[in-house]
């Protein structure tokens, strides 16, 4: 298969959802955006398919994208919510999702949550079985060391779900403190059904917009070296990329260090990697 596949992107309507993180705090991000905007700037790059990925825990979000994708063709793909910590409206939403086309995936925004601990809670653990026995993957939107830490048990509890780290869980892009992400993170990567995002390695400290290649080079060596370019997967991370010098600065820089590795080990985290592990379409044509 030929073009890139943006395997994280969000849009969003106000009035059409609940965002609690999207305050006037949040600057240019806080308005309703759609897909329109950032259309020519995936032509550019070459972007040729994009998985839609969940902003709020609720259904209002998750059926707007779906709205948004069923009038996108480039959208392949859209990973919603689903309320984890309910496992019987879970299994019930769940169900309700797996009927459309295009359903890939679930998320839920652990990082906004008080508890560090949540997703190791008996209620969430018993929603996660049910992903796994749908053969549903988990978006994994963690910040910090207790969430790859429960990574780590979710693949001991649940060796058959598969399961992505969102933005490699922030790692010290640009920072001294590599310790304890490095170590985690390759921790986490011997399970072979975890995938990594090369997404969203903005400045770890101060503007978002501080970050550079060769602050980012160094991550996403490790990040290369643990999990390998089948595992990992490039995402955009638009429209929250405007807050790191917009979509167009974040794929010439990332570029750059594609550049450096082969045709194939490219061409798996620019699309092949994706279409496999969220089974977008097109992924029957490639090799087991």
């Amino acid at each position: 298969m030929t073009g890139v596949i943006d395997a994280h992107q969000h849009v969003w309507d106000l009035e059409r959802a609940d965002y609690a993180w999207l305050t006037p705090e949040a600057g240019v991000l806080h308005r309703t955006i759609e897909m329109a905007e950032v259309l020519p700037e995936f032509e550019a790059a070459g972007v040729t398919g994009t998985v839609l990925v969940q902003s709020a825990d609720n259904d209002e979000d998750t059926d707007h994208m779906f709205e948004v994708a069923d009038r996108e063709p480039v959208v392949l793909g859209v990973v919603g919510y689903v309320p984890l910590h309910e496992p019987t409206r879970a299994a019930e939403r769940l169900a309700e999702l797996r009927r459309r086309p295009r359903f890939c995936g679930v998320r839920n925004l652990i990082h906004d949550r008080a508890d560090p601990h949540w997703l190791r809670r008996p209620d969430v653990d018993e929603s996660l079985g049910l992903l796994a026995a749908a053969g549903v993957p988990f978006d994994v939107v963690g910040v910090l060391p207790e969430h790859l830490e429960a990574v780590l048990a979710i693949s001991e509890r649940h060796p058959d779900l598969d399961l992505v780290i969102d933005h490699l869980n922030k790692p010290p892009v640009g920072g001294d403190a590599w310790e304890p992400w490095a170590s985690l993170i390759a921790r986490v990567a011997e399970n072979p059904r975890v995938h990594g995002k090369v997404s969203g390695l903005y400045a770890a400290t101060g503007d978002p917009a501080d970050w550079t290649v060769d602050s980012v080079r160094p991550v996403f060596d490790h990040a290369l070296e643990v999990f390998g370019p089948d595992r990992l997967m490039y995402g955009g991370d638009w429209p929250v990329s405007l807050i790191a010098g917009g979509y167009t600065r974040v794929w010439q820089g990332l570029s750059e260090l594609f550049a450096e590795l082969t045709d194939a080990e490219r061409a798996g985290i620019l699309a092949g990697t994706a279409r496999r592990f969220y089974t977008l379409p097109g992924s029957e044509s490639l090799d087991d």
